[in-house]
This record gives structure tokens, sequence and C-alpha cells, in this order.
């Protein structure tokens, strides 16, 4: 999978061997003309030190101590390298904590959830754009579960329009880019290239894609021996939950049903007849409508995006 995705990255991937001859990936970038090498910690140091600028900026004031944020799945060395990494950024990292944690405090902390002493059980699906994981969290008793996907990420519906675009610029211009590192790179942003898609064509090339961020969801329920009746809120995180379909697919988890439309007089079958309309707005909420044709009688309701709440 991943030798597969190096073909799309606008730079080369090598591994390397230090004293002890133990393989590393070193990242290979050419920069104003010269190549240069980055260790995976340099790479995310450079990151920190970016958000260490803009956060000093925000505060007006020289920061030191941070607490940083890790998909749940990290391991021993992924944990440490992320240390590693504040360290050449000249940070001074108190903690590391798992992301669904930072999520369910930050949530709780605007909600003020277990002010009741009650158990709150959240979801939080979290999509960015190169990591996914799912996770089950009870606010009084802690994370139940957590199962993700170390690849799955908003970069692989990327990598789908990319190749996408590759093969409409190859129709277009009959030239083949794809070997052309530079070019690829100059084509993700769209700086040379122009190519309009729908999204239903958007969602059917990603089809499967939509399917495997589902599957974590149905994992952790299963691990944690809950059913989806007994999820009081759903949290988003990141960028790519931003998706029409990945929220429309998450609503079964907080309601399977969503709505019903009542009093329907008896009829022989196949008679009734029902319109159903789906309208997503472009903040990503859901509007269901539901009327029974040639009557009055309908309802409908709108789901909104930011908690997974339903509300009439």
């Amino acid at each position: 999978m991943v030798q597969k995705d190096m073909k799309l990255w606008p730079f080369k991937a090598i591994p390397t061997a230090d004293g002890d001859n133990f393989k590393k990936i070193v990242i290979v970038v050419t920069y104003k003309g010269e190549e240069k090498q980055f260790a995976l910690e340099e790479i995310s140091s450079m990151l920190l030190i970016k958000m260490k600028q803009i956060l000093e900026t925000y505060l007006g004031s020289e920061v030191k101590n941070v607490v940083v944020t890790i998909p749940a799945y990290f391991n021993d060395a992924q944990r440490q390298a992320t240390k590693d990494a504040g360290v050449i950024a000249g940070l001074n990292v108190m903690r590391i904590i798992n992301e669904p944690t930072a999520a369910a405090i930050a949530y709780c902390l605007d909600r003020q959830c277990t002010s009741n002493g009650a158990t709150k059980n959240i979801l939080v699906f979290d999509l960015g754009g190169g990591t996914f994981d799912v996770s089950l969290v009870a606010i009084k008793k802690g994370v139940f579960e957590v199962s993700g996907d170390t690849h799955l990420g908003g970069r692989d519906f990327d990598n789908r329009l990319l190749s996408h675009f590759i093969a409409e610029f190859e129709r277009k211009h009959n030239k083949d880019i794809s070997a052309n590192r530079r070019a690829v790179g100059r084509l993700r942003p769209a700086l040379d290239f122009s190519c309009s898609i729908t999204r239903a064509r958007f969602e059917k090339m990603n089809k499967e894609l939509f399917q495997d961020c589902m599957l974590p969801v149905q994992m952790c329920l299963r691990d944690a021996k809950m059913e989806k009746s007994e999820i009081h809120d759903v949290v988003l995180v990141g960028g790519s939950t931003r998706i029409p379909k990945i929220q429309q697919l998450l609503q079964e988890v907080r309601d399977p049903h969503v709505f019903s439309l009542h009093n329907i007089p008896p009829a022989p079958q196949g008679v009734p007849q029902i319109d159903v309309w789906f309208n997503i707005d472009i903040d990503g909420i859901l509007t269901v409508s539901a009327e029974l044709v040639g009557t009055n009688n309908k309802n409908q309701i709108t789901i909104t995006n930011h908690s997974g709440r339903l509300s009439k």
C-alpha cells in the first residue's frame, strides 16, 4: 500500500542504516537546486515549530511547554519520535496524550457533560489527512476501546482524485505525467490543471474507502459490547469529516431509523406512495423530508454535523 502511494508523492522516501544497522526512513527533497535528506522527526519538528509560531503570535508571548496529541494507536517508538521532534523544535513536551482523549476533554469542557455524575458515552470519529481512528469514550470511566487504521485518511481521497486527474490530463493532452514527481506535485494543488468532478462521481470512486471508514465503528462498538442506542453523542475530529458522505453514514450510528411517518391509512401493498427528500446544505447539515403523496401527512428532521445530535 505504501509502495503504491509513493508513486504519487512529490518527494522520495528511502531507507537508511544507523550505526547499529537499524533501518530508518528518510525523506529526500530538492530545495533551491540542492538535494536534502530529513528524518521523520525533523519533518515533525518543522510542523511543531510552525505551530509554535502561530500560537506565539496569537498569545503575544513565548511558548515553551506543550502537550502534544497523537493517534491513539501510536506505538512506543512513534511516541518517542514525537517527543524527539518536540526537543528538536525547542519545546518542552510535558505530556503526550491520545487524540480521542483530547477531543473528549475539549468536548466536555465546552458542555460540562459530567456535572450531573452520569456516564456519557461518546463516539470520537477522527478522520484526518493521513490517519484515522475511532474511539468509544465513557466520560466517567475512561476509554473502552480504540479501533482504527494507521493509513486511511483524507490523503487517500486526494490520491483517488489525483489518479483521476492524471488520467484526465493524459486524455486531454496526450501526455503521461505520472512518473514526473514535480508535475504530480504541482497537479496536487491544481496549479497547472483544472477539471471539475461531481459529488456523485467522487462518492463512487471512493465507495470502498467510505465503507472502510465504517468498519472500525462497528468493531469499536462490538469490542465495547455496546449498542448504537447507547451512544449519546458523536464527536467529529479532522478535516475529512466535513465530507458529506461521511456525515451521512455516521447518522446511522446516532439514530439508524432517523424518523418515522405515522398515520398512514390501511391500503393494499404498493398503493401508498411516499416521497422522500435528502438535502445537505453547504455547512454539511442534512435535512430529511417525507410526505405521503396526495395528503398533508408529512414529516421533516434536520441533522446537524457538529456532534451528531438530532433536532426536529
